[in-house]
This record gives structure tokens, C-alpha cells and sequence, in this order.
């Protein structure tokens, strides 16, 4: 069974074994606006905690991706590359970003769960 979890910076990460899919929340897309560019890492990079992952752009911003939890790099979704629209479409099912295999579980503790989540995101405004 699968479990989702949710940083600070509006990513989330959906946990199935060792390997964790990460994408940016639907509260994330409502503050950036219409998507028109994502970078992605690439497969076989590491990444750690909170640690710089790609880039998005909107018509609004450009906002980093952070990384909730430390990794390497399996997959990236090409989907989203070639149509950054669809991240504002779903963004927390089929515009995932990337999936990585999970360095250490124990960083999941500090994670929020949806309704942390949700309640986080309600009270900062941001």
C-alpha cells in the first residue's frame, strides 16, 4: 500500500516501497499559475533533503523543485516536459516529476500528512 507524504516547500511524495514519486502540490500550481516550463533531473542523479531538483516556470514565476527526501534519481516524467500544462491539470497524480529510490525512511518523519498538510498550507498563505 502506498502512502503520501508532504514537505514545507508544496511537494509531495507518494512512498511505495523504496522508491518514492515526488510532485509539486495542487496548493503549488494554484500559486504559480499556468505552468510553461519544467527541468527535471537527470536519472542517476542524486539528490538530497530539501535540496535543489528542477525548476519550474510559470507565467507568474520560476520556483525551484526541492526534493523531500534524499535519493537517487530513477525516473524522470517526460510527459511534463514535453506539456508543462498538464502539472497544472493533475498535479498530484499523472504530472509527477520524478521517482527515486529512497536513501533513508527515516526521513520521512518529517513529513507532514495531507491533513497537516492541508492545515500548513491554509494558515501560511503561501
Amino acid at each position: 500500500m502506498s502512502e503520501v507524504k508532504y514537505s514545507k516547500e508544496h511537494e509531495w511524495i507518494k512512498i511505495e516501497g523504496d522508491i518514492g514519486t515526488i510532485g509539486i502540490t495542487q496548493h503549488a500550481t494554484e500559486m504559480l499559475g499556468d505552468i510553461v516550463f519544467v527541468e527535471l533531473p537527470d536519472v542517476g542523479t542524486s539528490v538530497e533533503k530539501d535540496g535543489n531538483a528542477g525548476v519550474v516556470e510559470s507565467t507568474k514565476a520560476a520556483s525551484d523543485v526541492f526534493t523531500p527526501i534524499s535519493g537517487e534519481v530513477m525516473e524522470n516524467n517526460q510527459l511534463i516536459v514535453d506539456d508543462p500544462g498538464k502539472i497544472n491539470s493533475d498535479p498530484e497524480n499523472d504530472a509527477w516529476f520524478f521517482k527515486l529510490k529512497i536513501k533513508d525512511k527515516k526521513e520521512l518523519d518529517s513529513l507532514m500528512n495531507k491533513d497537516e498538510y492541508d492545515k500548513f498550507a491554509k494558515e501560511s498563505g503561501s
